[in-house]
């Protein structure tokens, strides 16, 4: 069923002071408040049950996390809602094409978890800038990883989760856009307190499921907000459209009290774990990345305020973006995300294809590849926003030559374009060694000798650095202190492990072997998944 209104009949649509309305009722508010109780109950829950006084436990959740909650959270992750705004906003406009976004992510997906994935266990890393240190050695490509991150941060991820996070609190509760950004992110400064991976996990659990109930509530339902710019003007603030309101008014208007309110819970909530995540890695990204670079002994007070003040300068940048993200792409969230991704995703999706699979790309190749890669993304995206990307009431002025191609094609241009640059350079230059790539690239994926690492010195450093940091005095400590401590996760320190159990733990965390039974049991339903993507894309092609 589908209700579509024209500009002759949008004068008699509720406004968003008159939609808010709709759950100023005992309903929603007491939905709201037991599920934001009930969420930060299973995450102080997970808080005190993970082990956060280690490396491991605190970012990795202790590798004890069993599959079924994984999965939810990493749905959960990906799924939020700059995805139910901006999939919503542009399903209104394309339909069902809007769908193979979506499609074309199981095969990717799937090449992950069986090509590139055993390879980053072997290598025993954690990030993926410091399986580029260990492949190919020097800080070059780390820093430039760090800097692009933190730009992708600001462009893509925290501007969009504020803008489309807004919209929702603007329609509930009828408020001005800014206004509404700053209750989001006031909200998420208190909801940081509870944070850390394994909290995290199993709140995006509880989420999940929530958000595909109210999903699959809303089916077969759509709204078209406007088509006159004076009325886009008049109802949302900007010309080129309201779409992005779909998702959020049809949860407004079509839900009954109660899951209404549960809805705008799970959205808001789900945004602020996002955003939480974001401004943490963003933070230590910065801190340990950059600034270490700049104010090499640095006191680690002077690394936790200036990790702190760099949230707050993200946060501002982030706001200022916000006007951007309105206009750009004639106002579609999701065309927006994906364009951006277009101009900066290829050439870093080249340097790791090629490391993983061709031995012979070397440092110098990788890192002018993705100079070359960056310069012809960013000229891209500067004239879209110098010149607008045009629409049906207004064509664009860029330049064709620049922007005359759709940002799909270009990003398979430009894919294979940083392709040729990495390898005629890499060619060029000096191979790496096959000492240094045992376990880092797929020929040399089962080899078992030992493996100099390129960025041995700098370990063995850091190694020296935690040694003469271990040596401070223990403190007297206050019932107020061990409680935050407590807390935190600033446990005390267990035992120094021996050679034998430090070789004992490398080894685990570097095996790749699989049970049988959930192998064969992943592998079919892989295979499943491709075919019903195969299925849907000859069905509606």
């Amino acid at each position: 069923m589908a209700s579509t209104l024209s500009p002759s009949t949008m004068t008699g649509t509720p406004g968003p002071p008159e939609m808010s309305e709709r759950i100023r009722n005992a309903a929603d508010i007491s939905v709201i408040v037991v599920y934001f109780m009930v969420v930060m109950a299973v995450g102080l829950w997970a808080m005190l049950k993970a082990n956060r006084d280690t490396v491991g436990g605190f970012f990795l959740a202790g590798r004890d996390i069993v599959w079924w909650p994984m999965g939810a959270s990493l749905f959960a992750s990906n799924i939020g809602s700059g995805h139910f705004v901006g999939l919503a906003r542009t399903g209104t406009a394309s339909r069902i094409v809007i769908a193979v976004f979506e499609w074309n992510a199981l095969l990717l997906l799937l090449v992950l978890g069986w090509f590139f994935v055993p390879i980053y266990i072997k290598a025993g890393v954690m990030t993926m800038p410091e399986y580029l240190r260990k492949r190919f050695g020097g800080k070059r490509l780390q820093i430039y990883l760090s800097l692009l991150s933190l730009f992708i941060c600001v462009a893509l991820r925290i501007s969009s989760d504020i803008f489309s996070g807004a919209i929702f609190i603007k329609l509930a509760l009828g408020l001005d856009l800014y206004l509404a950004i700053f209750i989001l992110l006031a909200i998420t400064a208190i909801y940081t307190i509870t944070g850390g991976l394994a909290s995290v996990i199993y709140t995006d659990t509880l989420q999940a499921f929530i958000v595909l109930i109210g999903s699959f509530i809303l089916m077969g339902f759509d709204k078209v907000a406007c088509v006159v710019p004076s009325e886009c003007v008049k109802h949302c603030g900007i010309e080129v459209g309201c779409s992005n309101y779909a998702y959020p008014m049809l949860v407004m208007e079509l839900m009954p009290n109660g899951l209404r309110g549960l809805m705008l819970s799970v959205m808001l909530a789900s945004l602020m774990s996002s955003l939480t995540s974001i401004f943490n890695s963003a933070s230590t990204l910065f801190t340990m990345d950059l600034y270490t670079k700049i104010r090499k002994q640095a006191s680690e007070k002077e690394l936790l305020i200036a990790g702190r003040l760099f949230i707050v300068l993200l946060i501002v940048t982030s706001i200022l973006w916000v006007p951007l993200i309105q206009v750009s792409q004639n106002g579609q969230l999701f065309h927006y995300i994906e364009s951006i991704s277009s101009y900066l995703g290829p050439p870093i999706a080249a340097v790791f294809l090629l490391a993983i699979f061709c031995k012979r790309v070397n440092e110098q190749g990788a890192f002018w590849g993705l100079i070359f890669g960056l310069v012809m993304g960013l000229i891209r995206m500067i004239a879209e926003f110098v010149y607008g990307t045009g629409s049906c009431l207004a064509a664009s002025y860029c330049p064709k030559i620049i922007c005359g191609v759709h940002y799909l094609y270009f990003a398979i241009i430009l894919f294979f374009i940083s392709i040729l640059v990495i390898l005629g350079v890499s060619l060029l230059t000096k191979p790496i060694p096959d000492v240094h790539l045992y376990r880092l690239c797929w020929a040399l994926r089962n080899r078992t000798e030992e493996r100099i690492d390129l960025d041995a010195q700098e370990e063995r450093q850091e190694e020296a650095d935690d040694h003469v940091d271990g040596g401070d005095p223990e403190e007297t400590r206050g019932c107020f202190r061990k409680a935050y401590e407590a807390f935190c996760g600033f446990q005390k320190k267990g035992p120094k492990l021996s050679k034998e159990e430090e070789e004992a733990q490398r080894k685990k965390l570097t095996d790749t072997s699989e049970k049988p039974l959930w192998r064969t049991v992943v592998n079919v339903n892989a295979i499943l998944l491709l075919s019903v993507a195969v299925f849907l894309h000859g069905y509606f092609a």
